[in-house]
């Protein structure tokens, strides 16, 4: 649920050093170029034109309606994932793959599509990866096989990596700075509202089977409106673009992608094929080939200033510290939403609009604590805070945990409300105030680069999450079950799942003893790296 909440992040960081917040350029070191003047293309539409104003707004409206289509098409596809199995007689490993597959595509392609749109124009570049992503969700809706349901949720994922960067980008062009407050407000609602629609929209569709389409229908869904993103952003979006961009780094994305790969690929099919030798040597060699990436990226550092990863970031010791936190915390959250579907429709026999039905507890206390923990309780109590997330949504798995135990298979929806409201507020005290816990202390010229690698790390860390359901969820389970064993066994791999969810909290808690006293929304810190009065003085 947090794909698209974090690249935006990453974008609005990356912009929020250009002159158009009243601030000189940022200062420049060895290796990455200056900060681009804005060019006529980056001006704002002038507001006093009431016609100009109107199509902002629409372009507006347009980007978000993006947004929020690849938010939902994360969400609503865990809610699908059963129904996928049964009605493809999908394997394990590939129904792993349907969401790790667009998870890996977009971390790896996130960077990249970023500087893309700076390069060759953020409209351009927008509307390519609109049409991409239309064209894979009709793909993936009409997929005959799992494999090529795989093979299209990948390109679903390289398309949205494309697409989700330029959205702030095209806002910080489009609006002037007194108004992008309110515009990034809006955003969050709207990403707020993804997030909690979501699963409750793939529930609403599978249930209803219009046309008979099943599972089908949720992606499906996204082509009308993909079309008509298309056709309304040529009209009313603004072409802009940096006129001395960063070169793009293909050869760290591909020493990225590799690695992960080399990883996660012997890691979900392992369990099914019995963990050959293959499988073994290639995990190690993965560990070569990031040794190789340090090295390279290294290298280009010093040659021509833009690499994929900008290795200084990680002598700060909030920044290091924090990409771990943020890494581990996406693969608690991977292995914990997938084999939460399972265990709910599989092993629980409960129908797809039950299951919806039952995140909205959770969903909401998400937003409430994430609203509460940034206005309130950071700026009082800094890292404190985001340490009581860790453990009050290690508190909340726990109690699922023995209200499982408990009830097995007659366990009820009210029966888990309490434990999914604790864990869901203890998500919203981290979610909101860590990416400016682990900006606070980092350059104001590497913001872009710091940001970036956030969003790309959280996905990382929520592929590999999910890469590892096969040794914490379907590893405890035999190969063949008889019907009448098929519930019981879920629910209990289900709780073994649970306890290493709930010790990965704990040492996220412990992780965070790391992060600074206070994050840079307290302290203003991050925010005043770049001005040019502070580094006067």
């Amino acid at each position: 649920m947090t794909s698209t909440t974090s690249a935006l992040k990453g974008r609005e960081a990356d912009t929020s050093a250009t002159p158009s917040r009243g601030c000189d350029q940022p200062r420049t070191t060895r290796t990455e170029p200056p900060a681009e003047a804005p060019t006529a293309l980056d001006a704002p539409p002038d507001a006093s034109s009431g016609g100009a104003d109107r199509r902002r707004w629409i372009a507006l409206a347009i980007v978000m309606t993006a947004a929020f289509m690849d938010l939902v098409d994360v969400t609503i596809v865990n809610i699908a994932v059963p129904s996928i199995q049964r009605s493809e007689a999908a394997s394990f490993s590939q129904i792993q793959w349907i969401t790790a597959g667009y998870a890996l595509a977009f971390a790896a392609g996130l960077v990249t599509g970023g500087r893309l749109g700076d390069i060759h124009g953020r409209r351009r570049i927008f509307l390519l990866s609109i049409g991409g992503f239309t064209l894979a969700s009709a793909l993936c809706g009409l997929a005959a096989t799992p494999e090529m349901l795989v093979a299209a949720r990948i390109a679903q994922g390289a398309t949205a990596a494309l697409m989700v960067p330029q959205v702030l980008s095209i806002v910080h062009a489009t609006f002037p700075a007194h108004e992008r407050g309110k515009v990034f407000g809006l955003f969050g609602a709207i990403v707020g509202l993804g997030a909690v629609s979501g699963p409750l929209l793939g529930a609403l569709l599978i249930d209803w089977n219009p046309l008979g389409l099943e599972w089908r229908a949720i992606f499906l869904i996204n082509l009308p409106v993909g079309v008509a993103g298309l056709i309304l952003g040529r009209r009313f979006i603004a072409e802009s673009k940096a006129p001395h961009a960063l070169k793009l780094d293909l050869v760290g994305v591909a020493l990225v992608t590799g690695g992960l790969l080399m990883l996660l690929y012997p890691l979900t099919r392992g369990h099914e094929t019995g963990w050959p030798l293959w499988g073994h040597v290639s995990m190690a060699g993965s560990l070569g080939v990031f040794a190789a990436l340090v090295a390279y990226e290294r290298r280009k550092a010093a040659r021509d200033g833009s690499p994929l990863i900008e290795l200084s970031l990680f002598r700060v010791k909030s920044f290091a510290a924090g990409i771990a936190v943020q890494t581990v915390f996406g693969i608690a959250l991977g292995v914990f939403f997938l084999v939460w579907t399972l265990y709910l429709q599989t092993g629980l026999g409960w129908s797809v609009l039950k299951a919806g039905l039952i995140g909205i507890p959770f969903s909401l206390a998400v937003s409430v604590a994430a609203g509460m923990s940034v206005q309130k309780l950071v700026p009082r109590f800094g890292r404190k805070v985001l340490q009581a997330g860790a453990l009050l949504m290690a508190a909340g798995v726990i109690l699922y945990l023995a209200e499982s135990e408990r009830y097995g298979l007659a366990i009820t929806p009210w029966q888990m409300a309490l434990p999914l409201i604790v864990m869901g507020a203890g998500m919203g005290l981290i979610v909101a105030p860590l990416t400016d816990a682990i900006l606070s202390g980092v350059p104001r010229e590497h913001a872009g680069s710091a940001s970036g690698l956030i969003s790309t790390v959280q996905q990382m860390g929520n592929a590999l999450g999910l890469g590892l359901v096969a040794v914490v969820f379907f590893g405890v389970m035999d190969d063949r079950l008889a019907p009448a064993d098929i519930g019981p066994a879920f629910v209990d791999a289900f709780e073994y799942a649970l306890g290493w969810v709930a010790a990965v909290l704990v040492a996220i808690f412990l992780l965070m003893f790391a992060l600074p006293g206070r994050s840079a929304a307290s302290t203003g810190e991050f925010a005043d790296a770049g001005d040019p009065a502070a580094s006067a003085e």
